[in-house]
């Protein structure tokens, strides 16, 4: 449960910093005529900032899903089969 909680809170962090770097005051700042290797600024501005925050996006649940596998191996050695979606267990 704890790591459900991070990760909402990993999830929600990066959604925030995604907001904030795709804002027009900060996107003024990339929209001029200058290049960087023959791509405009802007777009290359936002392609970086797109696979970036794909990428965090990727370790966050990535990590999560690494938690919830250990979560469940703990769970199948102490001899219970928990349900993943009521958490009960699924021993008659």
């Amino acid at each position: 449960m704890q790591a459900q909680s991070r990760m909402r809170e990993r999830l929600t962090a990066l959604f925030m910093l995604g907001a904030l770097l795709l804002t027009p005051p900060l996107l003024i700042v990339f929209n001029q005529a200058t290049r960087v290797f023959g791509v405009p600024a802007l777009y290359l501005y936002l392609f970086v900032v797109w696979a970036v925050l794909i990428a965090l996006a990727a370790l966050a649940v990535g990590r999560w899903d690494a938690a919830d596998g250990l979560d469940e191996a703990e769970t199948e050695a102490a001899g219970g089969d928990s349900s993943p979606f009521t958490g009960a267990s699924n021993d008659a």
